[in-house]
């Protein structure tokens, strides 16, 4: 995974938040990925599982530290008033930097909000859907 800048531009668009994450993700900067919550959101590492905090910041980095990148396709965006509903298929598939293969996939079902300053962050991001 290649290093980018630790901060990501936010958008506007809340279709476009997963390819923001994305893009966080895949910088291998923890401070960029946390950048796509709002604070006090929650993260869902495992089903039945939830983290917030200090424990959604190092949930989120344990992901971003297998050093695979992770591909978005946006199922549906449902928007009323400040609240988004995302559903998104997403695939981690590569070989990490110690030579495992890993192939983890998923469809997210993730709550955003648009904050006062008009971009788009997760309140809930759970990556496992229904499971």
């Amino acid at each position: 995974m290649t290093h980018h800048p630790t901060t990501l531009p936010l958008t506007t668009d809340p279709a476009q938040h997963p390819a923001v994450f994305a893009a966080a993700f895949n910088s291998g900067a923890p401070d960029a990925l946390a950048q796509v919550y709002e604070p006090g959101a929650l993260f869902v590492p495992a089903p039945g599982r939830t983290a917030t905090g200090p424990d959604l910041a190092r949930a989120s980095a344990e992901f971003q530290s297998l050093g695979v990148p992770i591909t978005v396709h946006p199922r549906h965006t449902y928007v009323t008033g400040d609240l988004a509903l995302l559903i998104v298929d997403w695939t981690i598939k590569g070989t990490t930097p110690d030579g495992t293969d890993i192939h983890l996939t998923g469809t997210a079902t993730d709550i955003a909000r648009r904050s006062p300053d008009g971009h788009w962050r997760y309140a809930i991001d759970n990556p496992f859907g229904t499971a």
